[in-house]
């Protein structure tokens, strides 16, 4: 498949800052991505870039075959971008919303786009509602339909679900693996990790650097990280005794149980073994993406001032 993103170095610079230090990416079209990493570490500022939002203080690339920095206007043109935040008004509709954003956008047959938008996210019988009267997963239903009214063939979407409930955040993945298979390609940032696993691949940055890349599955592999999980009574109670201790990344209670990951088999299980008692059950076990994350956190530098 042809590449819809294709950049590479990108950086952004604010002041003394380097907020996304020499980011590459390539996606194909078609696929979704996830974009993950901790807060501040440059996501919503590299979609900025990729969408033509932002200009790069460095780098450059194609997006949807248009040069980054010379063919910004085309590429926006192409791309619907959702923000963190309910962007749309709160005092119209939804019917009245979708078409303010059909006339910013100049639209022909905009009463049909506007009913078709409505039907596939189920909004027609809410379309009268004042969009702040709107719950979180209905607005963000309506920030979605207002995306895609234009038709566009790439959509990036910055935590698109926080605060909202299971049940519509699997509605919402689903639609989204919708427009995945009819060509658009996704780019989404999340911190949810069964989220990042329902992507095709993911990219993880850290305080601007990218730092992984792959399928979830690879993006394990690739960590070399070592699990084990201690079952029994109390075990939930030993993670604050072995947070700290060497050759471990994480310790976490998961219910009765406790996961503890480490980048070296030796020093993790000299941390482990003091713990060994007659009452828990110990186990080997493949990390998880977030024993992973955490570990890449780990090794990261914060690029705050003053860190």
């Amino acid at each position: 498949m042809p590449l819809a993103i294709d950049v590479h170095d990108l950086v952004k610079r604010y002041g003394k800052r380097t907020v996304v230090d020499h980011v590459s990416l390539a996606v194909e079209q078609g696929r979704i991505c996830g974009f993950l990493g901790p807060n501040g570490s440059g996501k919503t500022t590299t979609l900025r870039m990729i969408c033509g939002l932002l200009t790069p203080d460095g780098g450059g690339g194609t997006c949807l075959g248009h040069d980054l920095v010379r063919e910004r206007d085309a590429i926006k043109r192409q791309a619907g971008y959702m923000t963190q935040r309910f962007g749309l008004y709160e005092d119209l509709t939804i019917r009245e919303n979708l078409e303010f954003v059909g006339r910013v956008y100049g639209l022909g047959r905009l009463k049909a786009r506007v009913d078709g938008s409505l039907e596939r996210l189920g909004l027609t019988t809410r379309q009268k509602q004042l969009a702040g009267t709107l719950s979180g997963g209905w607005k963000q239903r309506l920030a979605l339909a207002a995306c895609v009214l234009h038709e566009p063939k790439l959509l990036l979407l910055d935590e698109p679900t926080a605060g909202v409930d299971p049940k519509a955040r699997r509605a919402f993945w689903d639609e989204i693996h919708s427009y995945a298979a009819e060509g658009i390609t996704v780019l989404v940032s999340t911190h949810y990790m069964d989220e990042a696993e329902r992507c095709h691949e993911i990219a993880y940055i850290a305080y601007g650097a990218l730092m992984a890349r792959g399928t979830a599955d690879e993006v394990i592999e690739e960590s070399g990280l070592v699990s084990f999980i201690a079952t029994g009574s109390g075990a939930d109670r030993l993670a604050p005794r072995l947070r700290d201790a060497p050759g471990v990344t994480a310790a976490a209670a998961f219910g009765a149980t406790l996961h503890v990951s480490g980048p070296e088999r030796g020093p993790l299980l000299a941390a482990i073994d003091p713990l060994r008692t007659d009452g828990l059950d110990w186990r080997e076990a493949a990390p998880t993406l977030e024993d992973v994350f955490i570990h890449l956190m780990g090794k990261a530098h914060d690029n705050a001032p003053g860190s």
